[in-house]
């Protein structure tokens, strides 16, 4: 509650683009780094292109792994599809951190050419199961074999929420639904002549839930949820994106 009223008192006065810029671009701490990059991150116009710049370099060159966390989270937001080569290097960071914004950011932006960068993560053994998760959600974009292939792996692996993910992608991309069964889904895909269902389409998850009472009290700060939408560089025919129905939208 404390907070909440803090909040309240906040919200009067925010920070101005101006401080959130500068605090993003304080060099000497790194916590107004973080703070200020993911202030643009959540800005309206935080995708302007001088800022995307900003996040490029943090992305690339920022010490702290948080600082370079926040540019990444921002990237997948605002970036294009020639982002996903740039993030999809984070993946071999040995921070946690920066490789869980990675899988987050690449659900966000669709590049096939990054599909083959991301699977065999997803099956290596030794990678933290939270990252593979993010992972198996991300690859439901690509219908490839391979990626098929190391989906199914991934059922095997001990990680219940891992063998979810899979599984949930798996029937996005074909619209069938053999749960965590890998014999079944191996010898499904060797009896049909095509396994993938063109016309369902992949957007990329978001964190929503039911507003409570509290949240109504709160006028002064609204709780706002972001709805799943198309990853940046994907196309879907037939009808523009923006006007028509997809079919099915999964996960």
């Amino acid at each position: 509650m404390g907070s909440d009223f803090s909040a309240f008192s906040a919200s009067f006065m925010p920070p101005t683009p101006a401080e959130a810029a500068t605090w993003a671009a304080d060099s000497t701490d790194p916590e107004n780094q973080r703070r200020g990059t993911l202030l643009l991150a959540s800005a309206p116009w935080g995708g302007s292109s001088v800022y995307l710049d900003l996040y490029r370099l943090y992305v690339q060159e920022a010490q702290d792994p948080l600082v370079r966390a926040a540019a990444i989270d921002a990237l997948g937001r605002h970036g294009d599809a020639a982002d996903a080569a740039l993030i999809a290097k984070q993946l071999a960071s040995p921070f946690r951190q920066v490789k869980l914004a990675s899988a987050k950011a690449l659900q966000r932006l669709h590049a096939p050419a990054v599909a083959d960068d991301i699977w065999p993560i997803l099956i290596r053994e030794t990678e933290d199961s939270d990252v593979r998760v993010e992972l198996a959600i991300a690859l439901a974009q690509y219908r490839t074999a391979s990626v098929f292939q190391a989906l199914v792996s991934a059922l095997d692996h001990p990680e219940l929420a891992v063998n979810v993910a899979a599984s949930d992608s798996l029937t996005t991309m074909t619209a069938m639904d053999f749960g965590g069964n890998r014999t079944d889904w191996l010898e499904w895909s060797r009896s049909v002549p095509e396994i993938f269902k063109q016309d369902l389409v992949y957007a990329y998850p978001v964190f929503l839930r039911d507003k409570d009472a509290w949240d109504y009290m709160m006028f002064w700060n609204p709780v706002v949820f972001e709805r799943p939408d198309f990853p940046a560089g994907m196309e879907w025919t037939p009808g523009n994106l923006l006007e028509a129905t997809p079919p099915m939208i999964a996960p």
